[in-house]
Formats: structure tokens, C-alpha cells, sequence
């Protein structure tokens, strides 16, 4: 039986996406703009702030080692709000629906301390949940099998009567590994029919 729900942030609830931003820098050049976030601009790379490196510093040592490029790397964070397209068609929807019921809410997101407020003034929904586990604030991020621990410490909840959503299957596996219910979410409707399938709904 499922006792609280554990929801990760972007891609599920919130619309982030680089390429909202870079399209805008690099107009039709898509294969430009996909090999500039490869190479450069990387995931890779971001997940540093994510773990908890300052954004102005992993932008600065970028820039440093691509100095051609500097005004578009420095554009991740001058420009970060321009990432954001609002939220997952659909899922909101389902976070309002657990949150009328009174299932205890959570989440755990990888997202970077220094961009945090913005976070919130921007998603008001955010509000429903009883707290969130901030990596970039943590300074440890998914899938580490840690935060994961320290998220039931705090949150006061065990994995095995919890579910913990999410739409990369590297997070998804590191949850169920430690006993969660899970979910890999690929979009609300899946996501309808689980909550549906499990009463929560």
C-alpha cells in the first residue's frame, strides 16, 4: 500500500528543456545547436551543478576552456528562465488530484541551489508538496543511492510504502533497488492509469 509519493521535478512536472533557449541563439541550425549541447554545454557537464558546483563557476571554467564560445555557455545562466515552457501537459493535473485526496507529497530533484528560488516563484503547485530534497543544495544528486536515503530520513517515509516517479531509468532503478515503488514516467496518461490502478486516484 502506498503511503506517500515521491515525484522528481523536470520532465514530469516541469517543462525544461536547453533547447528552448539555444534554438533561439542558433535559429535553424538544429545540428549546431545538438552539437554544441553534446560537446559543450553537455548534461554531463550540468549535473555538476546539479551536485552542487555554482553555476557561475562551471560556467566561468567552461567558458575558460572555450573561449569561442563563451557567450553561449554564458548564456546557461544569464538565460536560464528562457529553459522553462511550463509544465507536462497533464501531470499537474494529477498532482492536484493527489493533493485533494491528502496523500503526503514529495519530491526529490536534481536542480541547481543558485536557480532554486527561481523554481519556485515560477511553479506555485510546488507548494504542495510537505518538502523537497534540492541536489544542488544537498550537493549530492540522483541516482545516487544516498539521497534516496537521506530524502526518507527527512521526509519521515519508508521506500517500501512509498512511490517515487520519474523519467530517467537510471533514477528509476536506483529507487526500486532500495525497495520504492516506482514509476517511469512517459507522460501523464501512463502516469493516470498506474495512480488509477493503485487507488491513489
Amino acid at each position: 500500500m502506498v503511503a506517500a509519493v515521491v515525484f522528481d521535478l523536470g520532465k514530469v512536472l516541469i517543462d525544461w528543456d536547453p533547447r528552448y533557449l539555444y534554438r533561439r541563439r542558433f535559429g535553424a541550425d538544429e545540428a549546431a545547436m545538438e552539437e554544441f549541447l553534446s560537446s559543450v554545454c553537455s548534461m554531463t557537464w550540468h549535473t555538476r551543478c546539479d551536485a552542487g558546483v555554482p553555476m557561475a563557476e562551471n560556467v566561468r571554467d567552461l567558458a575558460a576552456r572555450h573561449p569561442d564560445k563563451a557567450d553561449l555557455i554564458r548564456a546557461w545562466d544569464e538565460e536560464w528562465p528562457a529553459m522553462f515552457a511550463g509544465t507536462i501537459p497533464g501531470s499537474v493535473e494529477l498532482l492536484e488530484k493527489l493533493h485533494e485526496r491528502g496523500t503526503p507529497l514529495f519530491a526529490i530533484t536534481n536542480y541547481p541551489a543558485d536557480k532554486w528560488p527561481h523554481g519556485l516563484s515560477l511553479f506555485p503547485f510546488l507548494g504542495h508538496f510537505r518538502d523537497v530534497l534540492v541536489s544542488g543544495i544537498e550537493k549530492l544528486a540522483k541516482p545516487d543511492p544516498e539521497i534516496f536515503r537521506r530524502a526518507c530520513d527527512r521526509f519521515g517515509i519508508r521506500p517500501e510504502t512509498s512511490l517515487f516517479i520519474d523519467d530517467l531509468a537510471a533514477n528509476v532503478a536506483a529507487a526500486a533497488a532500495l525497495g520504492f515503488e516506482t514509476h517511469h514516467f512517459r507522460g501523464a496518461d501512463g502516469l493516470r492509469a498506474d495512480l488509477m490502478a493503485r487507488g491513489l486516484i
